[in-house]
């Protein structure tokens, strides 16, 4: 996986400056940030942006009821990364926040003064929620530029003595490249902190934690024990974003899961012995005693194995259930720094999760060019699913406002009939994300590219059912349809009129649908001529499986022998010129 740089970065702000092209180059950087680190929701991100030209260094406000965390963000675009030094008095005034929201009224009010009225709704919404509801307060500093290590203490100090729970994060310039690193994996927004209690009650002794540090690689590991109940509380405060790194989104009813239920409900003394346990990985792990208890402060966690067995403890945990816990803390900086990161993490998943059955497909639902495809096709209104899950876990994961849901495997299957030997779509949906074959299906980024195979897929699946014939010879029916309609259907115009043509109606057009199914026809034809006689006669699934089917029709269907031709050319004319007035309409 390629080095992420400052150049990736830009591409993005330019795409939202497209999307947004009010906003100036802080505005955008600012609304990146909100939406990599802060709010999942583009739109909701806009809404914290203050806009004003007298804004006295707030550049966005969020409040996070649930979280009762107000967050405060200036930023600093610069061209470069590192190569800007902040300047002591943007950084320390910032700072200053904190003591003026927590302070004097007399100084809030001259906070106030000259302050721009959009930006003064917005600080005295949040101010109420500290004053009041004792929310605490994060400041973010967050610049492609630098600051030293004396500037970024001072003012941690600045926020944190300040007369209200605050405090400040300096991010800086290789801080963002990381963020955009995880947000194009997928993990965003990270959980920022959660803490890990070690087990320490009941009537079970547990004497301390194993600690293993690796000095060639700056790995750090712990293996310790916690209750079930405070594993299920950590769900319960993170959410599914917890598992943004695993393979997988939750199975449901499963072997597996069933047994740990039960296991949960018979013998929940016995459950640390019977199960596996969790792993996660984090940026950094902090171990704290703190008012009598142990804990893990654990900075951007991400539980990589066990995802089903904190979910299970989240629903069924009873008292005197425990878990063990790997906790490995894994260095992101230096020259391979997030390289090897993410080839540990992969490692890591590879060879823990095998309890419930690790399909390839799995294995590439976290690369980047599916969270990219999903981001795109979100734009579009789809729900793309690229993770194996449970119906009702998708459906909490992205709402229910998108009209269409589509699987990895089935858009695997409609690029791989088009583009590649139909035969090997016949062979499995699996197959088609071994490596052979998955760099070739997934090498575009325009969701539009994806769409218009996937919706023909879709009329063409539509015309065989009910045929068990036609079931075999689908993915040659598509593959040559897709060669004959890809002229208009494959560019950026074509593909998006037949997008909306497929989002509108409720039935195809009757012009595509007698050109797919004079297409069966030849193709069953060109079966029946061609399947043998005798002891060597194939039956229609086997024949259907042959590689190479595609280009043996494609010289059929221009033979004098195919008596379908003229008919089905006739409506695939008819179609194009209808998919082509939608231009004009």
């Amino acid at each position: 996986m390629a080095n992420i740089g400052f150049d990736d970065l830009k591409k993005d702000l330019t795409e939202i400056g497209t999307a947004n092209p009010r906003l100036k180059a802080d505005e955008r950087f600012v609304l990146w940030f909100l939406k990599a680190f802060l709010c999942e929701d583009e739109a909701e991100a806009a809404q914290c942006l203050t806009g004003g030209s007298h804004d006295k260094g707030i550049d966005a406000v969020v409040v996070d009821e649930d979280l009762k965390q107000v967050s405060v963000i200036q930023g600093k675009f610069h061209e470069g990364i590192g190569e800007v030094a902040e300047k002591r008095s943007d950084v320390i005034s910032f700072s200053q926040l904190a003591s003026t929201f927590f302070g004097p009224k007399k100084a809030l009010d001259a906070f106030y003064d000259e302050i721009d009225p959009l930006v003064r709704a917005k600080v005295e919404k949040a101010v109420e929620r500290l004053r009041k509801r004792n929310y605490s307060l994060q400041l973010y500093y967050v610049t492609t530029g630098r600051c030293s290590n004396g500037l970024t203490s001072e003012a941690m100090l600045n926020a944190r003595y300040s007369d209200g729970p605050a405090q400040l994060d300096l991010v800086g310039g290789h801080d963002v490249l990381r963020i955009f690193t995880d947000y194009l994996d997928g993990v965003a927004p990270p959980v920022r902190e959660l803490d890990f209690p070690l087990e320490s009650e009941g009537r079970i002794r547990n004497e301390g934690v194993l600690k293993r540090y690796d000095p060639t690689t700056g790995i750090t590991a712990w293996v310790f024990s916690m209750t079930g109940n405070e594993m299920g509380q950590v769900f319960e405060k993170a959410g599914i974003r917890l598992f943004a790194r695993n393979v997988r989104g939750f199975l449901g009813r499963t072997d597996i899961n069933d047994s740990i239920r039960f296991t949960l409900e018979h013998e929940a003394d016995n459950f640390w012995y019977f199960n596996n346990g969790v792993t996660l990985v984090c940026d950094l792990a902090t171990r704290i005693q703190e008012g009598g208890r142990e804990f893990f402060r654990v900075r951007n966690p991400q539980i990589i194995n066990g995802q089903q067995t904190t979910r299970q403890l989240h629903m069924y945990a009873k008292k005197g259930a425990s878990v063990l816990v790997r906790l490995i803390q894994i260095p992101r900086t230096g020259e391979n720094g997030e390289h090897y990161f993410d080839k540990m993490v992969s490692n890591i998943v590879k060879a823990t999760n095998w309890q419930n059955e690790i399909l390839a497909s799995d294995l590439m639902a976290n690369d980047r060019r599916q969270v990219v495809l999903e981001k795109e096709l979100r734009k579009l209104g789809y729900q793309y699913i690229r993770k194996r899950q449970t119906k009702s876990e998708a459906r909490r994961a992205f709402g229910r406002h998108y009209h269409t849901q589509i699987r990895k495997d089935e858009l695997a299957q409609a690029v791989a009939a088009c583009e590649l030997d139909p035969a090997i779509v016949r062979r499995g949906k699996e197959g088609l994300f071994e490596e052979r074959y998955y760099g070739t299906i997934f090498n575009a980024q325009r969701a539009g590219y994806y769409l218009a195979r996937y919706w023909l897929m879709r009329a063409i699946q539509n015309r065989s059912r009910g045929y068990p014939e036609r079931a075999y010879a689908k993915w040659l029916v598509l593959n040559f349809a897709w060669t004959r309609l890809s002229g208009d259907l494959g560019g950026i115009g074509g593909s998006a009129r037949f997008r909306k043509m497929a989002e509108a109606l409720y039935g195809w057009p009757k012009s595509l649908e007698g050109a797919i199914d004079a297409t069966f026809r030849a193709a069953l034809l060109f079966y029946r001529l061609n399947r043998g006689e005798g002891e060597q006669r194939k039956d229609v699934s086997t024949f259907f499986q042959g590689s190479g089917l595609n280009r043996e029709f494609n010289s059929f269907w221009r033979g004098s022998r195919n008596v379908h031709r003229a008919p089905a050319e006739k409506r695939y004319l008819n179609f194009l010129k209808e998919l082509r007035a939608r231009e004009d309409s």
